[in-house]
């Protein structure tokens, strides 16, 4: 069994509940404009932490990390990726990555808006654990605890920060 944080969209901004949140977790997984390397920094010392940068991440930031990450974990195989599209129709990158990779779960950010959706056209569970920070156009903040076990994501906990 594995616990992992997801967060996304922090600009910046790390909510300091996020610590308590997350220190269950096993590991973080950041997807993308994280906004400044101290957020980065932060979540390492609450867990072990993979991160994709994001469209308004600093080139420092981009020379760092990954734009794509691909994770086995409990039987599945996770992308993690910034800007994707909506399901079904994802963008031609993580369309390739989908099929070269053949993804279970593709989990993103970009869009502000926390979403979980069964992707029936492609196969996949589609993942956005909203944004966490204060940047942005969506109304509150959040974060997710996902606990995967035996191919199977067996809990998907979505959780309020708070107000943007």
């Amino acid at each position: 069994m594995a616990v992992i944080g997801l967060i996304s969209d922090t600009h910046g901004y790390l909510d300091p509940k996020v610590a308590e949140h997350f220190a269950h977790c096993d590991q973080i997984w950041h997807m993308g404009d994280i906004g400044d390397e101290i957020i980065l920094k932060t979540l390492n010392e609450i867990k072990p932490t993979i991160a994709v940068f994001g469209n308004i991440d600093s080139k420092e930031i981009q020379w760092n990390l990954e734009e794509n990450e691909v994770i086995d974990l409990e039987g599945l195989r996770f992308l993690l990726r910034h800007i994707v599209g909506m399901p079904p129709k994802y963008n031609k990158v993580t369309k390739r990555l989908i099929s070269e990779h053949k993804i279970n779960v593709l989990i993103c950010g970009h869009s502000h808006q926390k979403c979980v959706i069964k992707d029936q056209e492609n196969g996949i569970i589609f993942i956005n654990p909203g944004a966490a920070g204060k940047q942005g156009f969506h109304k509150e903040r959040y974060v997710m605890i996902m606990t995967v076990e035996n191919k199977k994501i067996v809990n998907l906990e979505q959780i309020k920060l708070g107000k943007r």
